[in-house]
């Protein structure tokens, strides 16, 4: 699938041009030519004979930008002072800052906020630990911990190339909810190692976002985790997903008049997001499920099932099937895809039921054209920003996280999982709802409150029970 100009490879050209004339004109009909989008053009000074100008270009990838930069330099009389990546330009210094909630003017507020005056704070805990989340930033903090092992389509990069993601997360948290959240990117990515390096941190947070952990790995650290603490333990990667997805799902079903109960899902995918997913739907009502992972249907005559893969096995495809995707695909009503680009064309989508509705969610190249899905399917989403129905994480975590911090909950379950998705598809009202809308702008103002009220009051009073 062709790429087009995205914000996220623009950049900024100083150039020198002649004061009269037509090169001005003439960058702008260069770049078109070239693919490019001119998204502003500022003139930074001026003089008698030339002009100094910013001109900013929304570019397909890095080696477009190169090859419209040439051809820029190219225009006879203009002259490149400088090129600047404005997405690295954000990232200069880092995204997040820490700030003091007070203020440190006088020697009193010193002795107040520091010494000797914090000693009386700290004793007071010490007598009583449930204080820690009333009297320290443990009410409102979540630590972000990645190892680095599957950071978005990258893969396995590491602690400190997974720090910029980490810390655009925390950004997200702040922005959104506004809960102080800390990027813990580990260097280690032995499961032994991160449960304990969580644990022994984990007295300063009031939750825990696990991020970007490889499978299967991620699926026992965050049940051991579980075990051991005594505040949430949320793996984004498959609960956010699955949040987004049902809602979504809830939604799109509304679209067409078709109930979760009755219809026939096939999914492509049966690791950590695609199994949240699918115990969520399961939770949620959904009765029809095959799920495909790289050698085909998921079902219990398969030999290499491993503990994940047979709980899906055991609670999926009930008639046995033990085709491929695409049989699974044909005559369904629903695909949800978390796996690989390109696996289903057209006319596989073509092949299911009246009114399909189509999850194509692998990033940033989805399992089938939105374009070729959209002649055939009903509803169509993805998890890019270029079509309609973005379905993005960031709808789900900041309230879930912020209803849980508030009733401050020990523990995360389904129950609490089911509400934040109800919550998120109840955003879009009757009036709003269509083909082409059926999950919130990440943006509206209800989002975040809805999901977090409802997570709030699912967790109220409840015991720790697990996800």
């Amino acid at each position: 699938m062709a790429s087009v100009p995205s914000v996220s490879y623009s950049i900024t050209v100083r150039l020198e041009v002649p004061a009269g004339g037509r090169a001005v004109s003439q960058i702008t009909h260069v770049v078109e030519n070239a693919g490019g989008i001119v998204t502003a053009l500022d003139v930074n000074t001026a003089a008698h004979t030339s002009l100094r100008i910013d001109v900013t270009i929304a570019t397909r990838d890095t080696e477009h930008a190169e090859s419209i930069v040439a051809a820029v330099g190219a225009i006879e009389g203009v002259r490149i002072h400088k090129v600047s990546d404005r997405t690295f330009l954000m990232h200069l210094g880092g995204k997040i800052e820490m700030r003091s909630k007070v203020p440190l003017r006088t020697r009193d507020e010193l002795s107040m906020a520091y010494t000797p005056g914090v000693a009386r704070v700290s004793l007071a805990i010490a007598r009583n630990p449930e204080d820690v989340r009333r009297l320290t930033v443990k009410r409102n903090s979540v630590a972000v911990v990645t190892d680095g092992s599957a950071v978005l389509g990258l893969g396995n990069i590491g602690p400190e190339a997974a720090l910029p993601v980490m810390e655009g997360k925390a950004a997200l948290f702040k922005r959104f909810a506004d809960i102080d959240a800390w990027p813990i990117c580990l260097d280690t990515q032995d499961t032994d190692e991160i449960v304990r390096t969580v644990q022994i941190i984990a007295p300063a947070f009031g939750g825990i976002n696990l991020e970007d952990i490889s499978a299967p790995r991620c699926f026992e650290v965050e049940a051991r985790l579980r075990e051991l603490l005594d505040i949430p333990v949320f793996h984004d990667d498959q609960h956010g997903t699955a949040i987004c997805v049902l809602a979504a799902l809830t939604n799109a079903l509304r679209v067409v008049g078709k109930n979760l109960a009755e219809v026939r899902i096939a999914m492509a995918g049966a690791g950590a997001a695609g199994s949240a997913i699918l115990r969520l739907l399961l939770h949620a009502g959904a009765r029809n499920v095959v799920v495909c992972d790289y050698h085909g249907a998921v079902h219990r005559g398969r030999d290499d099932l491993d503990d994940s893969l047979r709980w899906i096995a055991d609670h999926t495809n009930a008639e046995g099937y033990a085709g491929d995707l695409r049989g699974a695909v044909k005559g369904a009503d629903v695909f949800i895809g978390v796996s690989a680009p390109g696996i289903l064309t057209g006319d596989d989508i073509a092949a299911m039921n009246d009114d399909a509705i189509v999850f194509a969610l692998a990033n940033p190249e989805p399992e089938v054209s939105p374009d070729a899905a959209r002649e055939h399917a009903a509803v169509v989403a993805t998890g890019r920003s270029d079509y309609p129905n973005q379905i993005n994480n960031v709808l789900a975590f900041p309230g879930v996280f912020r209803g849980l911090l508030d009733a401050q909950a020990d523990g995360v379950s389904q129950g609490m999982l089911l509400a934040a998705a109800q919550a998120l598809a109840a955003v879009v009202t009757d009036d709003e709802l269509g083909p082409n809308y059926i999950v919130p702008s990440v943006f509206h103002p209800d989002v975040t409150h809805a999901v977090a009220a409802a997570v709030r009051e699912a967790a109220g009073g409840r015991p720790r029970t697990e996800a």
